[in-house]
């Protein structure tokens, strides 16, 4: 079979989620090829030729901007099999009748989870069965050759320049249940480790395309401290200069604190974190897991071993309160994070995917609509439609000023924000936690997971169709 594997969104990385599969279809003998559509185009040539075409969907936004890429697809090639795979395929309830703009159903086959055995099932021509797989998979082969060039995706900014960022996968799915997160409705607490000697093979290809810094795409790096450990410490044995950053719970980032100075010695620069809110009912209700002080004490405590905080955080929600958006910008401000924060983070909405564990909480069921299949979510609105509005304007302005400082940017949220709901004067910068000077080490990629994608992301996909345009 000649099969087309596409990605349309990985985080500004080059796709993980292509290289597995490309490894794998390869050796059981069919013809691949790539695309990736956040830095290149969707051809007629590349339709042309394929037989089957499986397009990733590990995340939210890579499910929105897939639609679309099938339905350019569909275009071209009406009958042709169509596959979706990753993380969003089971959680985001892609129905196999679930219909996209331009007609004919959006896939043939899904399969989330543990994917690689059902995706080269389905090459071969079988039927899949459950959309979800979570089965062991012994062997995770990368093959990155048809892949776009490193220097095409997000590089790391530190006090030395920039540098070129290689993404690798230690493990997947994640031991905690957080209600909001699309991970737990697919693996429902279970961690699958990647091989560490697979891993260091990855790596070493990655270093060879010219890699000075990874970035781990685990949900959690520590979720298996010990099997991260392992994974560090074969890779600093064969490339002692690499630096990297991983995501890992504020929960993890206090249990496992004598970690953090082996890590720090191995070259990590910035660990991103999801924070969410600095209110404890919200903090709850999504079942985090730690409070705003924990959030605090990770600061100080990887700044400690020279390691920055990049936070996450989730301020619109239906319990949202104006106090709770001052509250959590004064936290920003007195723990000098403003630097450390995509100034995107400050206008992120609550998604409640089809699945989500959200959905068994009371305290949702008064400010939820209906499902929207165009947008893979349940409605929402909140009690006050001022904080809805208001969300709107943040997101307009962050979008709108995307190519300012960071800090000017920091600074109109703010005011934006005080001058709708009030509250005091902001802190000073660092009253409680003083970042180090100079620039903080940050990827150019500017966007995370469990968010709608922007206007820009998706203006191209619904103009572009299969003409050469680059999508995504």
């Amino acid at each position: 079979m000649r099969v087309l594997l596409v990605s349309t969104y990985e985080l500004g990385r080059q796709p993980v989620a292509l290289a597995g599969p490309a490894a794998r279809l390869r050796r059981a003998g069919h013809e691949v090829r790539c695309l990736d559509l956040a830095v290149e185009p969707l051809d007629d040539e590349a339709v042309d030729w394929a037989d089957r075409v499986a397009i990733s969907v590990p995340m939210h936004t890579a499910m929105r901007l897939g639609r679309q890429a099938v339905a350019a697809i569909r275009d071209r090639q009406p009958g042709i099999p169509v596959c979706y795979y990753g993380l969003y395929a089971g959680a985001a309830g892609t129905g196999l009748s679930s219909e996209v703009p331009g007609g004919g159903p959006s896939a043939d086959a899904v399969v989330a989870g543990e994917f690689e055995p059902g995706l080269e099932a389905w090459a071969a021509g079988a039927s899949l069965g459950p959309a979800v797989r979570l089965g062991r998979v012994p062997e995770r082969p990368t093959d990155r050759r048809a892949l776009p060039p490193l220097d095409r995706y997000a590089r790391l900014v530190a006090a030395d320049g920039e540098h070129l960022v290689g993404a690798v996968e230690a493990s997947r799915g994640c031991s905690h249940r957080c209600r909001h997160c699309p991970v737990p409705v697919v693996y429902d607490g279970r961690v699958r480790p990647v091989d560490v000697a697979e891993v260091v093979a990855d790596v070493d290809r990655l270093v060879e395309a010219g890699a000075t810094h990874l970035t781990f795409a685990d949900p959690d790096f520590l979720n298996a401290p010990r099997h991260a450990g392992r994974v560090v410490e074969a890779i600093g044995a064969r490339h002692p200069r690499l630096t990297f950053d991983c995501t890992v719970k504020v929960e993890h980032v206090l249990r496992y604190a004598h970690l953090w100075p082996d890590l720090a010695d191995a070259g990590c620069r910035f660990v991103v974190s999801a924070f969410e809110s600095t209110d404890e009912a919200v903090l709850r209700l999504l079942a985090k897991g730690h409070t705003a002080e924990d959030a605090s004490a990770a600061v100080s405590l990887l700044r400690r071993h020279h390691i920055e905080a990049r936070p996450s955080w989730l301020p619109f929600t239906p319990w949202t309160t104006g106090h709770n958006l001052v509250e959590l910008l004064d936290f920003v401000l007195a723990h000098d994070l403003v630097e450390n924060v995509d100034p995107v983070q400050y206008s992120i909405r609550l998604l409640v995917p089809r699945g989500s564990l959200l959905l068994d909480q009371p305290e949702l069921a008064s400010s939820l609509g209906t499902y929207d299949d165009e947008h893979l979510g349940w409605t929402w609105s909140h009690p006050d439609p001022a904080i809805d509005e208001l969300q709107r304007a943040v997101a307009a302005l962050v979008e709108a000023r995307a190519e300012d400082p960071i800090a000017d940017v920091f600074g109109a949220v703010d005011a934006t924000v005080r001058s709708a709901v009030g509250g005091g004067p902001p802190p000073r910068l660092g009253s409680r936690a003083a970042g180090p000077p100079g620039p903080r080490p940050r990827l150019t990629e500017a966007w995370f997971c469990c968010s709608e994608p922007t206007a820009t992301q998706l203006a191209p996909l619904t103009a572009g169709r299969c003409t050469g345009a680059v999508l995504g």
